[in-house]
């Protein structure tokens, strides 16, 4: 395996996953679900961050990254609170406990999208819990 079929695979499994989230009631929004879910992961390995440190480090614009934190915000999955360093500037976390939309997302099931995208589901679902725990490991 080489880095572009790497890559590719890794934007299979974001599609089969962005598939399984559940959509009702979310209403309509300028930004995709994925990205909602980058800028999350983003926040959560960097809490503190602001919204231009979170568009530098994702490559997304800066209108998308507010647009993200917007939607989490009125998730609940998310806290803003100013800079006490400079004012002017907002600091992102995560919120110290999981949002009822986050935990719907969490416990959506993996399996119906899996079905969709391969005959194997099940083998399909045992490599990922094995690549899971192997990236655990490793770092």
């Amino acid at each position: 395996m080489n880095v572009d079929d790497l890559f590719l695979l890794g934007v299979r499994l974001q599609k089969i996953a962005e598939s399984a989230i559940p959509a009702e009631g979310i209403g309509d929004h300028p930004t995709s679900t994925r990205t909602v879910l980058i800028v999350a992961a983003d926040i959560r390995d960097h809490p503190g961050t602001t919204v231009t440190e979170v568009a530098r480090r994702t490559g997304l614009v800066q209108s998308q990254v507010s647009n993200c934190v917007s939607r989490l915000r009125s998730a609940e999955a998310l806290v803003t609170e100013p800079d006490p360093a400079d004012g002017r500037r907002t600091l992102l976390r995560p919120s110290p406990e999981p949002s009822p939309r986050m935990k719907t997302v969490r416990e959506a099931p993996i399996a119906p999208a899996l079905a969709a995208a391969t005959d194997a589901p099940e083998e399909v679902l045992a490599l990922l819990e094995r690549l899971e725990r192997l990236l655990k490991r490793a770092g």
